[in-house]
């Protein structure tokens, strides 16, 4: 199901909340609040700002189709600016003070994992729109996205048989979401016969804007042949065309959630 009928069916979720709800939950003057939980500023905005826009382009659309139950939807944006904490606070603000009725939001596993116990104090319901980590379920909580199983893994399958990758590269931001992911992916790689020296793990920090060149150097080792093409710079440069004609397959598994046009 593509993520635009996901949200649909979502909104629609979220408008039967609001009607089985009491009193003057969710509903002001006639319309169904519907919470947007997306950092506008900060590190991850580049990739948030669009789940914004497209959270308002789908309730324009619903709107203009008539709304949920005969009610216009209503957009609550709140901007948690890139910050784990204020992702909270602002859950309990949309929750407790706007009265949403649903909240679409979150983009990090570690800011949905910042407002669960939010969600889950005040019953709220969240839809979460990316693929996470996996290894969590929650009532409060409709994940729309893959986990490892449905998304990495076959990867790695689809390089093993297509590509006959033999060395590995898993690399990330350093957060929740790469290091649980890739903990699964080295395991499934090691179960398929890759030994610990073929498999290389990376991550940066969020913001990461420049690398020291440390990072880039081992990614290249890993594809030259390990740390023999780190040390012997001379016999590199020799055998550097040779190296070209017939380069050594590399899986490379990135989990960047900083500023992609600074990696």
């Amino acid at each position: 199901m593509k993520l635009g009928s996901i949200v649909r069916t979502g909104l629609v979720a979220a408008g039967l909340v609001a009607s089985a709800a009491t009193g003057a939950f969710a509903q002001a003057g006639g319309t169904i609040k519907i919470g947007i939980l997306h950092s506008l500023s900060g590190t991850m905005a580049i990739s948030e700002t669009t789940l914004k826009d497209v959270m308002l382009m789908l309730i324009d659309e619903q709107n203009k189709k008539g709304g949920v139950l005969g009610k216009k939807l209503e957009a609550v944006v709140v901007d948690p600016a890139s910050n784990w904490p204020l992702f909270a606070e602002k859950a309990r603000e949309l929750l407790q003070k706007e009265k949403v009725a649903a909240v679409f939001g979150c983009w990090t596993s570690v800011s949905r994992k910042s407002v669960l116990p939010v969600f889950e104090e005040l019953n709220g319901l969240l839809f979460y729109p990316v693929q996470y980590e996996g290894e969590e379920s929650q009532r409060n909580v409709f994940y729309t996205g893959a986990a490892p199983n449905q998304q990495a893994i076959p990867a790695v399958d689809y390089l093993m048989a297509n590509e006959k990758v033999q060395r590995w590269v898993l690399a990330g931001t350093d957060y929740v979401y790469p290091r649980t992911t890739n903990k699964i992916l080295e395991a499934y790689l090691k179960s398929k016969g890759v030994k610990q020296e073929d498999i290389m793990i990376n991550y940066t920090p969020f913001g990461h804007q420049r690398s020291d060149g440390s990072a880039r150097d081992r990614l290249c080792d890993v594809g030259r042949g390990g740390e023999e093409g780190r040390h012997d710079r001379s016999e590199r440069r020799d055998r550097r065309y040779r190296r070209r004609q017939r380069p050594e397959p590399v899986g490379r598994l990135l989990d960047y959630d900083a500023e992609p046009s600074h990696h």
